[in-house]
C-alpha cells in the first residue's frame, strides 16, 4: 500500500527501548466487580412504603373521626334550632296581651284609674290622679263583661 504522504522511522536508542519494554510489561488483573450492598437500600425502600402506608391510614382514620364529629354536631345543632324555635313560640304566647291580663287578674291586680299628666310648660296637672280600687275589681279576660262594658243600654 502506498500512501502519498512519506512516512518517517524514528529509531530509539537500544538502552531506551529495552527499558520501556520492561516496563510495559502487563500482568492480567482480575477485574473486581464493585456492588453497592442491596440490603441497606432495600430496607430504605420499605421503610418509607411502610411509613407512607401507616401515614395515610392515620390520615384517613382522623378524616372519618372529624367527619363523625362534624355530623354529631349537625344534628346537635339541629335539635338546638328546634327547641330554639319551640320557646320563641313559648315567649311570644307569654307576650300575649291577653295572657299577661289574665296572669294579672290570677294575681289580684286590678285596672287603675284613668292617668294624670302632668304639663311640662304650665306646670298643672291634666286629669285626676287617684289609686286603683281594690273594691271593685275589673273582669279578668274570658269572663263576662258586665253589660255597661260591653256598650249594651
Amino acid at each position: 500500500m502506498s500512501s502519498p504522504a512519506p512516512q518517517r522511522r524514528t529509531r530509539l536508542a537500544p538502552h531506551l527501548a529495552g527499558a520501556a519494554v520492561g516496563r510495559a510489561r502487563l500482568a492480567v488483573v482480575p477485574r473486581l466487580r464493585s456492588r453497592a450492598p442491596r440490603v441497606p437500600f432495600v430496607v430504605l425502600v420499605s421503610m418509607l412504603l411502610l411509613t407512607g402506608v401507616v401515614g395515610l391510614l392515620l390520615f384517613n382514620t382522623s378524616m372519618q373521626q372529624a367527619s363523625f364529629t362534624a355530623a354529631r354536631l349537625e344534628d346537635q345543632a339541629e335539635v338546638l334550632a328546634a327547641r330554639e324555635q319551640a320557646l320563641t313560640l313559648q315567649l311570644e304566647e307569654m307576650r300575649n296581651p291577653t295572657e299577661v291580663a289574665r296572669q294579672a287578674c290570677a294575681l289580684g291586680m286590678v285596672i287603675g284609674p284613668p292617668a294624670a299628666f302632668l304639663d311640662l310648660r304650665t306646670g298643672t296637672v291634666e286629669g285626676k290622679p287617684g289609686a286603683a280600687d281594690a273594691s271593685t275589681p275589673a273582669p279578668c279576660p274570658g269572663a263576662a263583661r258586665p253589660a255597661a262594658q260591653r256598650g249594651v243600654r
